[in-house]
């Protein structure tokens, strides 16, 4: 506590919790869409008289967000594929239904798992449960796996398939099509994940890889996802990995669109 007690204010994202001393609460996890996650820059610029440089990212972060959620909408006209943001935990498969991942989703030009036959639990030690699941996923051409893993980087499609309880040649087309994903592709600490921080700050970089991954090109390098169905690993990053002064403002990366 007297560390903290140096700081005028320092911010928390679990306001639940009781306080000691100032704090101000952080809690773009709880906004609803990706953009309002990334408009909490302006909250933060307040507390460093930095009001016009938030509004200038800020609006260069919307500006290219909206820039490529258009020209994903011009690639649906040929394919729309389905995809399922899936959770493991405790035996029990579920979809996940975050309001903006089933955004980022439909923004990038995919179509999300059917919400009225999707939304509840399967137990992977009843038949009938998993039956239903399998058949589900039938329809699915792209599948994200958010399950869990306390080590990131030892989360691979074998993870996945004891889990799913199916082997490497079962006839689902997300697994033929290799297209099996995680968001855990940059790591700080070994279980630290950038998806928490770096894809909250800029999520035209998240609907960019979510478009090249809808829409395979080949030649957009993935930012926060990596496909385990192609045994891709993890990215360790820290201090080291800036090519910058940490005295220096970072600028959103803006992707062609």
């Amino acid at each position: 506590m007297q560390q903290l007690a140096q700081f005028t204010a320092y911010f928390v994202s679990n306001i639940g919790k009781q306080q000691s001393c100032n704090f101000a609460a952080f809690v773009p996890l709880e906004e609803r869409t990706p953009l309002q996650k990334a408009e909490w820059i302006k909250y933060l610029a307040a507390f460093s008289n930095s009001e016009a440089r938030a509004n200038l990212v800020y609006d260069a972060i919307k500006g290219n967000y909206n820039c490529l959620s258009k020209a994903a909408a011009n690639l649906t006209t040929r394919f729309k594929p389905v995809v399922a943001w899936v959770d493991y935990n405790q035996g029990m498969w579920t979809f996940s239904r975050e309001d903006y991942k089933l955004k980022y989703v439909s923004d990038a030009g995919g179509e999300n798992v059917d919400e009225t036959i999707s939304n509840h639990s399967y137990n992977v030690s009843n038949p009938d449960d998993m039956d239903d699941f399998y058949a589900l996923l039938c329809i699915v051409d792209v599948v994200i796996d958010q399950t869990f893993a306390p080590e990131p980087a030892e989360y691979t499609l074998l993870t996945f398939l004891d889990n799913f309880y199916v082997s490497d040649d079962a006839n689902f087309d997300f697994l033929i099509n290799q297209s099996l994903w995680r968001y855990d592709k940059r790591v700080q600490n070994s279980s630290i994940l950038d998806w928490y921080d770096g894809a909250i700050s800029q999520p035209q970089l998240v609907l960019a890889d979510l478009i090249e991954m809808f829409f395979p090109t080949g030649n957009y390098p993935l930012t926060f996802f990596r496909n385990i169905a192609k045994h891709e690993g993890v990215i360790t990053i820290g201090p080291e990995s800036c090519n910058r002064s940490t005295s220096v403002p970072l600028d959103p990366v803006i992707v062609e669109c």
